[in-house]
């Protein structure tokens, strides 16, 4: 019985150790968010031209509007073009994009059993668009279900010549809809990453994430690599991580949005964030010694190593925290003479204050300087039952897939919750909001 308590608390030890190493970072990475979101570069005329894509798997829902929306984009017409690509639809994704005048690239799978997903649908796409090198400076993906500031093409454009031609630029990540406790723990879990981490990162002249939607990447760099060639069910962190070990510039623009659809359902969350874990694990796995030789040979500071490692094993938390969870209540029933310090009520009260600070302090911070939205008490039960049941659920997620991590075929559609002339769509940003939006 001696033995198995020291393991658990060996176990515990380092897990708790590892635990308040991360909670240290994002902590001193925090302090970077706050403050004025200052513009960090100077206007310019339009001239980058765009490539833009929209995959689109049965999207005849939503499709409209953001057709509508690239169409109406405040840039010239000339120096961006815009393709929907119909990826293996049965429905009339396709049909309803022709009928509004729009470009549509139909994809279809060459044997019943052969991959799908949003990564093969953007390679053939760009296959069947062919010289992309020379008649574009930038390509931009969309999902079916955004919506996009009308001013992105041009805030991106203005960037993109002001710091000397970064390999990429992702915008800021907003949110279609918040309503119900699934919704509102995505929206606040964006609104916190937008402000503390990815303004933050760009602040310190670190690297930001790629989000999947909504970022500018240059057609020179996607050429060098050979078109778009990933191969897991997270293309955006992926190609991200790729970006970094190479030396390469992400940056971040905080001055114009892209609008997300977020799941309604407890369900749909489980199936994408599992989909989310497998891909994430499989990156993380399959380039760690890259990132450690990166280091040692120079191509990325020590700064963009910490940052790129944390990021890419922060998946890891959940399990620790349960783990050391686990390990507690055992060695408290094993001792109960000697209660843990997890236990205690100075650790109790801390790790209280730490959420408070780090969870709902920061996120009423941002949502006041970003959204424009005040402090209400209404959203506190939704708050507190939304990381509640997100952190139980993160813990599945992440476990399920560490377990699949090895399969990076099978891609699963999340479905959408609202259509396009749901109300709830144009009561999206009252700020942000430059995005015209017709009913279907």
């Amino acid at each position: 019985m001696s033995v198995l308590k020291t393991i658990l608390q060996i176990i515990g030890g380092f897990t708790g150790l590892y635990l308040a190493g991360m909670m240290i970072y994002q902590l001193i990475l925090g302090f970077f968010g706050f403050g004025k979101k200052t513009k960090d570069y100077e206007d310019h005329d339009p001239e980058s031209r765009f490539l833009v894509l929209v995959p689109a798997h049965n999207e005849e829902k939503v499709i409209r509007d953001i057709v509508q929306n690239l169409q109406e984009m405040d840039y010239p017409k000339e120096l961006y073009d815009f393709y929907v690509i119909a990826d293996n639809c049965t429905d009339r994704t396709a049909d309803v994009v022709r009928e509004l005048g729009a470009n549509v690239i139909e994809t279809c799978k060459e044997s019943p059993d052969a991959p799908t997903g949003k990564p093969i649908a953007l390679r053939k796409a760009l296959e069947a668009i062919g010289d992309y090198r020379s008649r574009y400076d930038l390509m931009m993906i969309f999902d079916a279900d955004n919506l996009i500031d009308t001013n992105m093409f041009r805030e991106v454009n203005s960037q993109y010549l002001d710091k000397d031609k970064p390999d990429f630029i992702q915008c800021y990540l907003g949110a279609k809809n918040k309503k119900g406790i699934v919704a509102w723990f995505y929206y606040t879990g964006y609104t916190l990453t937008n402000r503390f981490f990815d303004l933050a990162k760009h602040r310190l002249g670190l690297n930001c994430a790629i989000g999947g939607t909504g970022f500018a990447m240059s057609t020179a760099y996607l050429y060098e690599r050979g078109g778009w060639t990933t191969r897991s069910l997270t293309e955006d962190f992926e190609i991200q991580v790729e970006a970094t070990l190479e030396g390469r510039r992400i940056l971040w623009n905080h001055n114009t949005r892209v609008y997300d659809e977020k799941p309604t359902s407890m369900r749909a969350s489980i199936r994408q964030k599992i989909r989310w874990g497998q891909g994430h694990w499989f990156v993380a796995l399959s380039n760690t010694g890259r990132l450690f030789g990166s280091v040692l040979t120079g191509k990325i500071s020590v700064g963009e190593f910490l940052s790129l490692l944390t990021y890419m094993y922060s998946i890891t938390t959940y399990i620790a925290a349960a783990l050391q969870l686990v390990v507690s209540i055992a060695l408290a029933l094993m001792s109960p003479e000697e209660p843990m310090f997890t236990f205690s009520l100075d650790t109790t009260l801390f790790g209280l204050g730490l959420f408070v600070y780090s969870y709902m302090f920061l996120f009423y911070y941002a949502d006041r300087k970003d959204n424009n939205i005040r402090f209400s008490l209404r959203t506190l039960p939704v708050m507190v039952g939304g990381f509640a049941a997100s952190s139980i659920v993160g813990v599945f997620n992440q476990v399920v897939g560490l377990l699949r991590w090895r399969d990076q075929l099978h891609w699963v559609k999340t479905e959408h919750a609202i259509d396009a002339d749901n109300e709830q769509i144009r009561n999206i940003a009252p700020v942000h909001h430059k995005v015209k939006v017709k009913a279907a």
